[in-house]
């Protein structure tokens, strides 16, 4: 895959704001200040496409991006986890974050960034937890991969899964956005989740008497 286009889309803080559904979504989480804004821009070849600020914490809304011309979109959630938000700010993020992952048609998987360095914080823990009930897991990247040895980079990868509770099946990319590296498994992963997403709406929308007949 190759994304030639992304636009800003919308910027939503309720249900209303969001775009009209119809068009697959690849979702983005992580913690404040673990690379996100950087990967978003890497994947779709835009320096300043998602905003990089000096200030973790800082993204408090929820971002839609369109990705050549509709083929998908690609939703930026905001990072949680970061102690010096006010309170008031952080509640008001779960709700929203909530109300987006468990009513969102056409979302068909949650990425999941966690800084390949440290242990997966209680956070990722909890938010891995709740996109596996909703049946929106099974990706994690592990960034900033230029930061540690190869052999570390194994190492760290095998912790992440452990401490995830991640199943034999899920897929975990280490990633590099300052060394360019890692983006493009990234880029044919969300490839095959689009084309399986396809393959199933097709299945779905199958003429039963047809498949009747054929059976």
């Amino acid at each position: 895959m190759r994304i030639v286009k992304a636009d800003l889309e919308a910027v939503a803080v309720k249900k209303e704001q969001y775009p009209a559904p119809g068009i697959p979504e690849i979702a983005f989480a992580g913690r404040s200040n673990v690379g996100k804004s950087s990967l978003l821009n890497l994947l779709c070849n835009r320096k300043k496409l998602a905003r990089v600020s000096g200030s973790p914490g800082k993204t408090q809304t929820i971002n839609f991006y369109m990705i050549n011309d509709g083929e998908f979109r690609i939703v930026d959630l905001p990072g949680y986890g970061y102690a010096k938000v006010s309170k008031s700010q952080s509640n008001s993020w779960g709700p929203m974050m909530e109300t987006y992952l468990k009513d969102r048609e056409h979302l068909i998987r949650v990425v999941q960034l966690v800084d390949i360095r440290h242990d997966p914080s209680k956070q990722d823990v909890q938010m891995y937890e709740f996109l596996k009930y909703y049946g929106l897991s099974g990706t994690v990247v592990a960034t900033k991969s230029d930061k540690i040895s190869r052999n570390e980079v194994q190492k760290s990868l095998k912790n992440i899964r452990a401490k995830l509770g991640m199943d034999k099946a899920d897929v975990i990319i280490p990633v590099t956005a300052l060394k360019k590296s890692g983006h493009e498994k990234l880029l044919e992963h969300i490839e095959e989740l689009l084309r399986g997403n396809n393959e199933e709406s097709s299945s779905f929308s199958e003429d039963p008497v047809s498949s009747e007949r054929e059976n």
